[in-house]
């Protein structure tokens, strides 16, 4: 059982988990599930002893191959193939406004958001460069920006509205809006795998996301808003100190709200929850999702919360240097795959993991096995 499932309601914690639960263990309310929302189906284990034996059996000694070896055994149980494959691999940026960047927050203003975005349809940005190498189908996606943007190529221009509300006073968005930016991230994600792709990840851009992303963490996960907050884009110690004053007061404003819906409208972001709609699609469609880093993780806190079994297809890609974001990983349970001290966002941690997936398939269906090229097995 993992950690995230003892928070949904199963008293029962099996011991290795808490040598890396730094959070309080409470049980939560269950709360109904939205309509309407992806459906989520548990892992299927039938090729699991199939996998293994073909992964023990390469020509090597067994686990020489470490986490490529779980890697490779989790995209086939994911793909339902003992031969796993990266197909057109995608990487989709969705991009909002956050009305609490108005609390001096973030030490850029908001128009960075929109002017970001032109940079990654440009083609100047670090995703860009990092989805180039990866071999990456990038899409940018103006899930909610302040700024009015001319129309361009490669931009999927569906906003639900020019940025959120100030939650310091007021929920970010309606139910209604939240379901909206669920449903449409979703409905990228469903786009893709039309197009034949079976791994995904998301990245994100938006001024002040990381105060939205602490205020979910902290209320999913229980925890004080001291241990979520971070520097962001680049706090002194006075703009830390404004930050989390700010967002404690706005945690407290809003202490009756604790369903998960609720939670996502009230502090969220329009990119922060399309990302959350686009990972219960991907595990629907049965891909391979690649998770970035502080924000993108939020926006999975969300999406467990919903649909528990959706961590399942996850791969944590990189531990972001953001504040919170390793205590995010040890809520999850998760090994990271790279620890880079990075803390971009964007989705760039997630590009960079790409070859590691292209590796552990690799490994899996062009190794010979010990029968195959006539060498002897330890056994033997």
């Amino acid at each position: 059982m993992t950690s995230r499932q003892a928070d949904l309601f199963i008293p029962i914690i099996p011991t290795f988990t808490l040598s890396v639960f730094r959070f309080p263990l409470t049980l939560m309310t269950r709360f109904p599930r939205p309509a309407g929302l992806p459906e989520v189906d548990p892992l299927d284990q039938t090729l699991r002893a199939e996998l293994q034996h073909i992964i023990d059996t390469r020509t090597k000694p067994p686990g020489s191959l470490g986490r490529l070896e779980a890697l490779a055994r989790q995209m086939g149980l994911i793909q339902r193939s003992t031969h796993p494959t990266v197909a057109r691999p995608a990487m989709i940026v969705f991009a909002g406004d956050h009305g609490i960047a108005a609390e001096g927050v973030s030490p850029y203003p908001q128009a960075v958001t929109a002017q970001m975005v032109a940079n990654f349809l440009a083609g100047g940005a670090a995703i860009n460069a990092l989805s180039r190498v990866a071999g990456l189908e990038l899409e940018v996606v103006n899930a909610g920006i302040a700024t009015p943007l001319p129309s361009a190529q490669g931009l999927v221009d569906i906003p639900v509205a020019r940025g959120t509300r100030n939650f310091a006073h007021e929920p970010a968005m309606t139910r209604a809006e939240a379901l909206a930016a669920l449903q449409a991230g979703a409905a990228r994600v469903r786009h893709h795998a039309a197009l034949g792709t079976n791994v995904i990840g998301f990245g994100e851009m938006g001024i002040a996301n990381t105060s939205s992303a602490a205020c979910l963490m902290s209320r999913l996960c229980s925890v004080p808003i001291d241990e979520c907050v971070g520097r962001g884009t680049g706090l002194d110690n006075a703009g830390l100190a404004r930050k989390r004053n700010v967002l404690s007061a706005a945690l407290a404003h809003h202490a009756q709200t604790q369903a998960p819906l609720d939670v996502l409208a009230t502090f969220g972001g329009f990119e922060i929850a399309m990302m959350a709609g686009a990972y219960l699609a991907a595990a629907e469609a049965r891909m391979t999702i690649l998770v970035d880093g502080f924000i993108a993780t939020s926006a999975l806190l969300v999406a467990d919360a919903f649909s528990p079994d959706v961590r399942e297809y996850c791969v944590f890609a990189h531990a972001s240097n953001e504040a919170g974001h390793r205590r995010m990983l040890d809520h999850f349970g998760a090994q990271p795959l790279l620890s880079l001290d990075m803390r971009l966002g964007e989705g760039t941690g997630a590009a960079l993991a790409v070859p590691l997936l292209r590796a552990a398939t690799a490994f899996v269906n062009e190794m010979a096995s010990f029968d195959s090229a006539g060498v002897a097995d330890r056994d033997a």
